[in-house]
């Protein structure tokens, strides 16, 4: 029987395999790789993973709530290379990140939505331009105000929300509920002209094959038992043919063709990479070439790489 934790695939092998064409040849794939130690963010509570689309090689990362409201700049080894701090916001409860190309200028996509008890009226996703390499630095913050911040309204309910990715063909936001039972997707529109808005999500369909503990699993004290399928990042490629979800036990990747929606390529079955065995992994992302995605934890400075070759 097909066991797709045991195999390796190309974003475009996998985009052909959810077309339902020729099955594409699969390979061995090995586990993560370290590709370094995080020096950043300062509270050893790396939340969010973004791959630069300004500065080749940089990733952009951020700690959890509490956290100065700061981005950091690290390289693909994880040393610290720029601080942007970010101008009259809080953090109180940044989850996720983003970096995307939108209006041909190069943004960084914060997402304000964690909500542990479900209690929040309102949570707010910040699009703040990112700035060159030559003009951050690792020991002196450059502050950015942010050009919009949307203040985000579910239809159905308070939801927390670590997982957010951004569809630059659609102009559009995607959040991923935490704590459902069956993660709910979420879309939201990016104003044009780029601007401050309230805005209300659109549910749009639920990822509902994720994959869930098997009773020894759910005997494991931790993030890695009961709620290891809690989706904790997400990121989709940079071509729009897949997504990468993230939950404390897996790393889960879901196809997607040309002129499918993302509701449709998250109602299958996702493609499971080997395990990242992290205590409590919470961000993730592709590399801008899609051959790559980074995984990090809370709790440890381990900067993991999966090769997709």
């Amino acid at each position: 029987m097909h066991r797709p934790s045991r195999f390796r695939l190309t974003l475009a092998a996998l985009a052909l395999s959810a077309t339902g064409g020729a099955a594409p040849a699969l390979r061995p794939v090995a586990p993560p790789v370290t590709a370094g130690a995080l020096e950043a963010p300062p509270n050893d509570e790396a939340s969010g993973l973004a791959a630069s689309r300004r500065n080749p090689g940089l990733i952009w990362t951020h700690d959890d709530s509490g956290g100065r409201p700061e981005l950091f700049a690290v390289d693909s080894q994880g040393r610290l290379r720029g601080i942007l701090a970010i101008e009259g916001r809080r953090n109180e409860d940044w989850e996720d990140l983003a970096a995307a190309e939108l209006d041909g200028k190069p943004w960084l996509i914060v997402a304000d939505t964690g909500d542990n008890f479900a209690k929040r009226p309102h949570v707010w996703v910040h699009l703040v331009a990112e700035p060159s390499a030559d003009r951050v630095s690792p020991t002196t913050p450059i502050n950015e105000r942010p050009a919009a911040s949307l203040k985000v309204t579910y239809p159905d309910g308070a939801r927390d929300c670590e997982s957010l990715a951004v569809d630059t063909r659609e102009r559009a936001i995607y959040l991923l509920s935490k704590r459902d039972p069956v993660p709910r997707l979420y879309r939201v529109d990016i104003p044009s002209p780029l601007r401050d808005a309230e805005v209300t999500a659109r549910f749009i369909g639920e990822a509902g094959r994720l994959p869930q503990p098997t009773a020894a699993q759910k005997l494991v004290r931790g993030y890695l038992g009961e709620h290891r399928s809690w989706p904790t990042g997400m990121d989709f490629s940079a071509d729009g043919s897949a997504a990468v979800v993230l939950t404390y036990g897996q790393v889960l990747l879901f196809p997607r063709k040309q002129s499918e929606t993302w509701a449709t390529a998250f109602a299958r079955e996702p493609v499971m990479l080997p395990p990242h065995n992290l205590t409590q992994a919470e961000a993730t992302c592709f590399s801008v070439d899609g051959r790559a995605i980074y995984v990090a934890s809370e709790k440890t400075r381990q900067l993991l790489r999966y090769d997709l070759r």
